[in-house]
């Protein structure tokens, strides 16, 4: 049973840092292609940084590029977004996603909130 769990949420000031976890079970990171996304009410879901499966390329939005960054650890199996120099409309909730087994799957989304 494919299985995503995202923490690391919570309240930080502007120009802050966070790293959110995305805990995989189910299947391993290194097989799926996986994404960070997030969403504001009322907004469209945003899609933020993603890896590939095997060697782990990455690719970012332009909205994050240069402050936010995708990792994972295969010991762990959990997927990871570093994020830094945060700024008010970064908040949202932050969701992951993985494609194994030809299926979308994504976790149950995490708070972050930046306020000073």
């Amino acid at each position: 049973q494919v299985q995503l769990v995202e923490s690391g949420g919570g309240l930080v000031q502007p120009g802050g840092s966070l790293r959110l976890s995305c805990v995989a079970s189910g299947f391993n990171v290194l097989s799926s292609a996986m994404y960070w996304y997030r969403q504001v009410p009322g907004k469209e879901l945003e899609w933020l940084a993603s890896i590939s499966d095997g060697s782990g390329i990455t690719m970012y939005a332009a909205s994050v590029k240069g402050r936010f960054a995708i990792s994972r650890n295969t010991n762990k199996n959990t997927m990871y977004l570093q994020m830094s120099s945060l700024k008010a409309e970064d908040t949202a909730v932050y969701f992951c996603k993985a494609s194994p087994f030809g299926n979308d799957y994504w976790g149950q989304g995490t708070q972050v909130t930046v306020s000073s």
